[in-house]
């Protein structure tokens, strides 16, 4: 199973990751880019589904209820964020080029829709020294949804993100999550690294991701990293056996690696090294 998906921007659905693709029971994850005056259709079905924009302007109705949304870009803004509960339907229009991402899970419909704007979305800086980056919880607890969790993460270039490592499969005493990483980088021609792995079973990939790429985690710890000179923004979406409050989730850190949180600078070389006779 290839677990980076490439973006593929000669169709109008620029990515599709089905549970099926992914070998997956819980999340589905889609890149839709629309040129000007296009239009797309999103049934729900029995997902509840969560709508990002990541750059351009367009209209979104559902049902008897309509908005415009726009995002200049995912370094410049925050974003109004879409929910919406299964058996309904998304029609988007694009005013200008529009671009955006599509999620869903299996839920019951006890959440109705709802436009969650900027201001309501939790921002936090994780961290420090070389592993300091800025989260957002685009839709977290306590902003309210069945299954699905979405955060917003931006790390400046030379640095690392989810450090200590952390995990969400059932290791440790963790919840089970299906996670998706969407990047984008900044310049487009810059690149992160992301890693996958598990310290209890022969499991570790490390895999280059570029801009519009996807990594998909299916197991294990998973830290990423920005290249010097590349800053790097990635959406997550989660979704698992957590439901409502139960997203309020606590992963498990690899113990190796915990030690760092009391000093983030510890245990750094000095240049240059003053060497022995």
């Amino acid at each position: 199973m290839k677990h980076r998906i490439r973006s593929d921007y000669s169709q109008q659905r620029v990515m599709d990751i089905t549970r099926e693709s992914a070998g997956w029971d819980y999340l589905t994850f889609r890149i839709i880019k629309l040129q000007p005056g296009e239009t797309y259709q999103e049934e729900t079905n029995g997902d509840e589904v969560a709508l990002v924009p990541l750059k351009g302007t367009g209209n979104l109705s559902v049902a008897d209820q309509n908005w415009s949304v726009s995002r200049e870009d995912v370094f410049t803004q925050m974003p109004h964020v879409l929910y919406v509960p299964p058996g309904h339907t998304i029609d988007v229009k694009a005013t200008e080029s529009f671009e955006f991402a599509l999620g869903g899970a299996p839920a019951e419909g006890k959440y109705p829709v709802r436009m969650f704007a900027p201001d309501e979305q939790k921002v936090e800086v994780r961290g420090g020294g070389p592993a300091v980056r800025e989260v957002h919880h685009t839709l977290a607890w306590p902003l309210p949804a069945e299954r699905l969790i979405l955060f917003e993460v931006y790390v400046p270039g030379g640095s690392w993100s989810g450090w200590p490592p952390h995990s969400h499969d059932r290791v440790g005493g963790s919840p089970y999550l299906e996670e998706t990483y969407y990047y984008r980088i900044q310049p487009e021609t810059g690149t992160a690294f992301h890693r996958n792995y598990r310290t209890d079973i022969d499991f570790d990939e490390v895999i280059p991701a570029s801009h519009g790429d996807c990594v998909l985690v299916t197991q294990g710890f998973h830290p990423a990293a920005a290249n010097p000179g590349s800053n790097v923004y990635f959406l997550n979406y989660l979704a698992g056996e957590p439901t409502h409050e139960e997203r309020d989730y606590k992963p498990f850190e690899d113990p190796d690696t915990t030690w760092i949180k009391d000093n983030w600078d510890a245990n750094k070389m000095t240049l240059p090294i003053n060497w022995k006779e």
